[in-house]
């Protein structure tokens, strides 16, 4: 339908244009539009429709930014994992460092100068190989008259030098064979003796126990493929075939079980544990298992570390572990895993005790996914590191052979600062979590009211309220003072076996992932103990050798605490020194 009337100047005076400054006239102001009235509701249909796809548009906009935030965040935390820097000191976890950067340490590294040093490292211990290096006979000569110098032992000098010289080799026994003596009638005598051959580890292996120390030596402690080691061996004239290696460890295995039965049976009447677990994989197909995924659980104590693999991840492996506590009452410190969770609520005698360091993760995950919450999450570790330092502070003045009652006035007022910060950290994500707005600060330092992306602010909700989900067991460490604050114990002890998870992949039987995690219990608890494992596999294969391959009837002396007069070494001080005070709770 056409318009009923051109663009038309009018008699009357059109309303003025008001502006910002006053009245302002128009060059539209002044003429008027007629239309019929059906156009008219036609165009208010339209704007109608128009503004409706606006809206639905922009809404559709907000949802695809959120989900670009939200992938953003998760490709850049993927990026950081697989390319970052895997300390936290890193640039990568935070930008608190930048503001460090250019300054000057505060005290150079390495030796100080005009300082006194530790002077050479002394090795009463090690074996002395004499050698000797001596004039030729010209050089004996005065260059001049050719007349001979005179020897003066006095003035002798002697040179050290450290040597590490490895070889494989034959060790051929000679062994003198003795006849009867023909005047000799006595009756049940040989007509021939030889001395006894020499012990094997396997009967009628030609391999000796120092071949074996290095096997076991290089895959479960220095975790190296053993591929490696016998192309070594290979380039020294000593070829080996793997199934040589891999049939004399099956035939080995049964000997380390008696030692670790006394492991386990020690680490059950303990009563602080640090637990986690680590995948590792096992190629041997099982039926009802898919994949070749097996895990790796690691129990440390005071004077164990003690390791299971199994095919599942449930709470039946901690539980089939803990089956045999002897003790009323036991803390377990991990992180916020759900099997650990099902365990205690199973059993009425163990209390967890979860990870801070965790917690601290999480707020640097987010921070560095996301830009918007980098000070938020600065701000929430630096409550944390507030925590670890009080604590500190408190542990300097406890002493562990006495009650929290009987401890000293300075340790009260440590303890009562730290009870206060907790508090303080507890109110704030109470409050944070109830609240509908964020507040961060921007660039300046100044507070902002801005409301976060949905994805952001619901990140955030669900990092504090797990921290106050797992309040209780996250402040046991408070009523007893002997119980870290971090897992950081129990995650050492499962680094070594990564390690030869990434070198050789895991194991390719279960015979082989058991005999792992049971010398990856010796070993480490070894090490522990101070006792070097090199010194305590050769006395141990070799009495195993001397025992016909098997392992001796008494083990008390291969036990690592039984060798603590030789080999003790002081254990850190964040283990176990007293039973738990654990009447009270938090």
């Amino acid at each position: 339908m056409s318009i009923i009337s051109n663009t038309q100047q009018t008699e009357q005076s059109p309303v003025p244009f008001i502006g910002a400054q006053g009245v302002v006239p128009t060059p539209f102001s002044q003429e008027w539009v007629s239309i019929t009235k059906q156009e008219h509701i036609e165009l208010k249909s339209q704007i109608a429709f128009w503004k409706y796809q606006h809206t639905q548009a922009k809404e559709s906009l907000e949802v695809l930014r959120a989900e670009n935030l939200y992938k953003d965040g998760v490709i850049k935390d993927l990026q950081n994992r697989l390319f970052g820097k895997k300390s936290e000191k890193g640039k990568n976890h935070s930008s608190e460092d930048e503001t460090n950067a250019g300054k000057p340490p505060s005290k150079p590294r390495g030796q100080q100068s005009g300082k006194p040093g530790h002077g050479r490292t002394q090795r009463p211990k090690l074996p002395v190989v004499n050698g000797e290096l001596d004039l030729s006979e010209e050089e004996k000569q005065c260059p001049t008259c050719r007349l001979p110098y005179q020897r003066n032992e006095k003035l002798d000098e002697e040179s050290d030098v450290i040597e590490v010289e490895i070889k494989a080799h034959i060790r051929r026994y000679h062994r003198p064979a003795y006849t009867r003596n023909p005047a000799c009638s006595c009756p049940g005598t040989r007509a021939i003796i030889t001395a006894p051959p020499p012990p094997r580890l396997i009967p009628r292996s030609e391999y000796g126990v120092s071949f074996w120390v290095n096997v076991i030596l290089t895959k479960f402690h220095f975790c190296q493929p053993t591929n490696r080691l016998l192309k070594d061996w290979h380039d020294q004239e000593l070829p080996v075939s793997p199934g040589t290696v891999a049939g004399g460890l099956q035939t080995i295995a049964p000997l380390f079980t008696p030692i670790l039965e006394e492991l386990y049976c020690r680490q059950m009447g303990e009563e602080l544990f640090h637990n986690d677990e680590t995948r590792w994989p096992v190629f041997e197909t099982v039926e009802g298992k898919v994949g070749t995924r097996w895990y790796l659980w690691v129990t440390r104590s005071r004077s164990v570390i003690f390791y299971n693999v199994d095919p599942s991840r449930s709470a039946a492996v901690p539980g089939a572990h803990f089956a045999g506590l002897k003790s009323n009452m036991v803390v377990i410190i991990c992180d916020r895993y759900s099997a650990y969770k099902k365990l205690a609520r199973l059993s009425n005698v163990i209390w967890l005790a979860f990870c801070w360091a965790h917690v601290r993760r999480d707020f640097l995950d987010a921070g560095r996914a996301m830009g918007e919450l980098e000070i938020w999450a600065l701000e929430w570790k630096e409550r944390i590191a507030t925590l670890y330092h009080l604590n500190s502070l408190r542990l300097e003045s406890w002493q562990p052979v006495l009650t929290l009652e009987q401890q000293s006035a300075d340790f009260h007022s440590r303890q009562n600062a730290l009870q206060k910060s907790l508090q303080s950290v507890h109110d704030e994500a109470t409050q944070f979590v109830v609240s509908d707005v964020s507040n961060t600060k921007d660039s300046s330092g100044n507070i902002s009211t801005k409301s976060l992306p949905d994805v952001a602010r619901k990140r955030q909700v669900k990092i504090v309220q797990s921290l106050l989900n797992h309040w209780s067991g996250l402040t046991l460490f408070l009523n007893n003072p002997e119980i870290p604050m971090d897992n950081n114990l129990g995650e050492n002890a499962i680094r070594n076996p990564a390690v030869g998870r990434k070198n050789y992949y895991g194991s390719g039987s279960i015979w082989s992932a058991e005999l792992a995690a049971t010398l990856f219990s010796i070993f480490q608890t070894l090490e522990l103990w101070g006792v070097p494992q090199r010194i305590w596999l050769t006395n141990y294969l070799q009495a195993c050798a001397e025992n016909g391959g098997k392992a001796p009837p008494n083990i008390h002396d291969f036990l690592p605490w039984s060798m603590a007069d030789a080999y003790y070494t002081k254990q850190s001080k964040s283990l176990l020194t007293r039973p738990l005070p654990l009447g009270g709770g938090p």
